[in-house]
């Protein structure tokens, strides 16, 4: 695998833990003064995961 591909897999990866454990711990995140709701984060669990395994598995190919 690439460099770069590696990277960008971890990164992924990495941001998709932090909104898991922004949904265990409950953070709260305000942005220009609006709450962002914590079910919001299972979006941002899912799709930095989902494309970090298609984006490791298209690079194995």
């Amino acid at each position: 695998m690439k460099p770069v591909t590696t990277i960008v897999v971890l990164l992924l990866i990495a941001i998709s833990i932090a909104q898991v454990l922004r949904l265990i711990f409950q953070v709260e995140i305000i942005a220009a003064g609006f709450q962002i709701p914590v079910w919001i984060s299972i979006f941002g669990f899912i799709i930095p995961l989902v494309l970090a395994l298609l984006l490791w598995r298209e690079n194995r190919e």
